[in-house]
């Protein structure tokens, strides 16, 4: 009870404010190391792709409005003034479309004016007709206008369009085949990088018979529809767009991984497990996941799983990264990253111990999860994996 007046106590101190002026710092180095990046000459892709993982992600949406384009090597110039008519009456996807896009509100701004939200839910199904028209070998699955919504409110109509269609024939290209059995052999992915993580909780959920259901909306929309916080969902699309196509699957694992006394603690029973599974917290420690599920890509890359349980998908056959590159000097900020999250991790630990007795298990996990010895250069390495990939999409899915 004590400590927790403290820590109150200490919101006020005078200390606080230094804390604020280093944030500052950082978060004034950081913009001018972006802009920096996409001032060269060519554009410093590399560069952006470890801004956009660094702690705090692009920080806002005018320069995701830059940024965004060069992750997914969508040429802006290239694209057209104005944009293709859309012809709702002979589409056959757009009963559907309307549908979803009409249920759609909570994704909207709280406090939007009726006027401005119906305008922009015209225009998110017209992204989606627009796109499906095109590249008819795409076929539309509900949970798509949440990731098109997000694109359409950070990007507008126009750069919105040209950057939904790339993501649809690369990163998504699996759940928009005319099945889901791609989608489903994506899930299965999450149980392997469970059991080697921790063999305790995989082995309760086997056991409970929860399977990976919980996680379909969580993948399929990239979190979008489940996450409450527009913050959030930018802060990991920042995140998923610079990394490979398969981390929302890692980070997906790492919330599994995250909640591992919730789950112990569960009742061993499906629809128990799956109640609990699949509501999200509020109060995620997201800048930690995001770091976790950069590390388990490292130590478990997608093409061992895939190897593992001979299944090839679209996104498994991307190009991993050689080990080698974990070997990499990080930047600074990687490094800046490392010693902060270390220095929370710390403070974790102290909490822990003064609140509560820990258990086993609990000390686990703040080892897995907290004291990471190559954390900087895990996530380096996730970047050099997004580089190799990312130049020859066009190449491995033409």
């Amino acid at each position: 009870m004590n400590l927790r007046k403290s820590r109150s106590a200490g919101a006020s101190s005078p200390l606080n404010g230094v804390g604020k002026q280093d944030a500052e710092s950082r978060r004034k180095r950081k913009m001018a190391e972006i802009t920096q990046a996409l001032n060269t000459t060519p554009v410093d892709v590399a560069a952006l792709r470890r801004m956009a993982i660094s702690e705090g992600g692009l920080m806002n949406d005018e320069i995701r409005r830059q940024v965004w384009p060069r992750l997914l090597n969508v040429s802006v110039e290239k694209i057209p003034e104005q944009l293709e008519p859309v012809d709702r009456d002979n589409n056959k996807d757009f009963n559907q479309v309307l549908l979803d896009v009409q249920r759609s509100l909570r994704r909207f701004p709280p406090g939007m004016p009726d006027e401005q939200r119906e305008g922009l839910q015209e225009e998110l199904t017209d992204i989606i007709l627009r796109v499906l028209v095109k590249n008819p070998q795409l076929h539309y699955y509900q949970g798509y206008h949440d990731i098109v919504v997000t694109f359409l409110l950070v990007l507008g109509e126009r750069l919105a369009t040209a950057l939904v269609e790339k993501l649809s024939t690369h990163h998504l290209r699996d759940f928009m085949d005319p099945t889901m059995d791609n989608t489903k052999h994506i899930l299965n992915y999450l149980m392997p990088i469970i059991e080697r993580v921790n063999p305790e909780v995989y082995d309760y959920m086997q056991q409970a018979e929860v399977g990976t259901i919980f996680a379909l909306s969580w993948l399929i929309t990239w979190f979008g529809h489940v996450l409450s916080d527009f913050r959030h969902v930018v802060r990991l699309y920042d995140f998923f767009l610079a990394c490979h196509p398969l981390m929302p699957i890692y980070f997906a694992a790492v919330i599994v991984l995250h909640r591992e006394d919730e789950v112990l603690d569960c009742e061993c029973d499906m629809a128990m497990m799956h109640h609990l599974l699949s509501r999200i917290p509020e109060d995620l420690p997201y800048e930690t996941l995001i770091s976790r599920a950069g590390d388990l890509f490292v130590q478990f890359p997608p093409s061992e799983l895939a190897r593992e349980r001979n299944q090839m998908t679209a996104v498994s056959t991307f190009k991993d990264f050689e080990l080698a590159s974990t070997q990499q000097r990080p930047d600074t900020v990687l490094r800046q990253r490392r010693k902060e999250q270390q220095q929370r991790t710390l403070e974790a630990q102290q909490g822990t111990v003064a609140v509560v007795q820990p258990t086993a298990r609990r000390f686990m996990r703040l080892a897995v999860m907290g004291l990471t010895v190559a954390l900087g250069a895990a996530a380096l390495a996730v970047v050099n994996s997004a580089l190799e990939w990312a130049p020859k999409l066009d190449l491995l899915f033409p």
